[in-house]
């Protein structure tokens, strides 16, 4: 296939391998913003294959992962309501809410639908004038486009009886928000090429002079993610701090200006609540006042929630590249893909997902303690 054999190829990837080898020669820590690169760098073992002095820290680049607790009960408490027909992409169904998800409404008689676009949702409203529809619309800058178009078509053609959930965040907020934390350790990024294609560069240069990083947009095959690093490596060596484009085949400087247009009318920016990192300003988008009459949180009057992160879940040091999914208690004990303590573990770009699904073994070994005169083990 075009643009994906051709990124896999195990012979240009030993001779990325070999650049990098022969160009680092000191300890440098690089963060891919984006889930799906890190399902990459797990799942082909890039992290293993690169020299020592090369480490990748997973990033919050997950928006499945960081929709905060607040507005999964709020999406709770309107599927649960009788007169709505709520829809979600269906990798929103297993994220745990303080007590339940998305499944368990759906057994307990609530009308939870998986759609493919946004638009599947707009078409339902308009088959089902008497219900109230929907749509849960999450994501980084990559889906927001699509959901301010579906919002916009909902105004142009007239249908009252269809929402949107809003919870979409903002990448370069978040990275200016791990580059002001006290425990960083990012000296580069790898940046998500998908979030890039939409809206181009631009708002890259600043951060990266002000906080001297290099920043190298990447895609997400693995010569996408070798090359990223290389041309990253080579910058830090070098003492530069530039942001490279080295997904050209996907991204222009410019991004795409109609997407562009399409976000400034419906969409306004706004401080956001990032899940297991906390508000971030100016890091999300909410309806603009021309489209608040299709914002789901004032339509159904859902304030007031009261939330509760599991005590042993610490999904949040892992969003902010503080901690590797393994290396947490409940990892794969009690923390799995059916019995999930937080969004990492069951969302397709979740960091916990990926070490679960491609590095099983690696699980802490974890001591238990035996009965009276019975020799303790270890298990995993």
């Amino acid at each position: 296939m075009k643009y994906l054999e051709e990124f896999q190829n195990p012979e240009l990837a030993r001779r990325l391998l070999d650049d990098i080898r022969a160009t680092v020669t000191r300890p440098w820590a690089l963060m891919e913003v984006c889930g799906g690169q890190t399902h990459t760098i797990i799942r082909h073992g890039i992290d293993q294959l690169l020299p020592d002095e090369v480490e990748l820290i997973h990033g919050p680049g997950c928006p499945v992962c960081v929709t905060p607790l607040e507005v999964i009960d709020k999406a709770l408490e309107i599927a649960s309501r009788p007169e709505v027909l709520f829809c979600s992409f269906g990798d929103m169904l297993r994220v745990p809410g303080t007590d339940r998800d998305l499944f368990r409404v759906r057994a307990e008689g609530g009308d939870v639908r998986v759609v493919y676009s946004p638009l599947d949702a707009l078409r339902l409203a308009q088959q089902n004038p008497g219900r109230e529809v929907v749509f849960f619309g999450i994501g980084f800058e990559t889906t927001a486009p699509p959901n301010a178009m579906t919002v916009y078509q909902a105004k142009k053609l007239g249908i009252r009886n269809f929402s949107m959930l809003v919870s979409h965040v903002r990448v370069p907020p978040a990275i200016e928000a791990i580059m002001r934390s006290p425990d960083c350790r990012v000296q580069g990024f790898l940046a998500a090429g998908h979030v890039c294609s939409v809206m181009g560069v631009g708002e890259y240069p600043e951060l990266a002079e002000r906080h001297r990083v290099p920043i190298v947009v990447t895609g997400f095959e693995p010569l996408d993610i070798l090359e990223g690093v290389r041309r990253a490596v080579r910058q830090l060596e070098c003492g530069a701090h530039t942001v490279e484009n080295a997904y050209p085949r996907a991204v222009r400087p410019e991004g795409n200006p109609a997407a562009q247009a399409m976000l400034a009318d419906v969409f306004e920016v706004t401080d956001r609540a990032w899940r297991g990192i906390g508000v971030i300003p100016d890091s999300g988008w909410r309806l603009s006042e021309r489209y608040r009459e299709f914002d789901a949180e004032q339509r159904f009057a859902v304030g007031g929630i009261q939330t509760r992160e599991p005590a042993a879940c610490r999904a949040g040091e892992v969003l902010q590249g503080l901690l590797k999914p393994h290396e947490c208690e409940a990892f794969g004990t009690t923390c799995t893909p059916r019995t999930p303590l937080g969004a990492t573990m069951v969302s397709s770009e979740g960091a916990c997902a990926a070490y679960y699904l491609y590095r099983r073994l690696d699980l802490p070994q974890v001591r238990i303690a035996a009965p009276a005169g019975v020799e303790a083990s270890s298990v995993v």
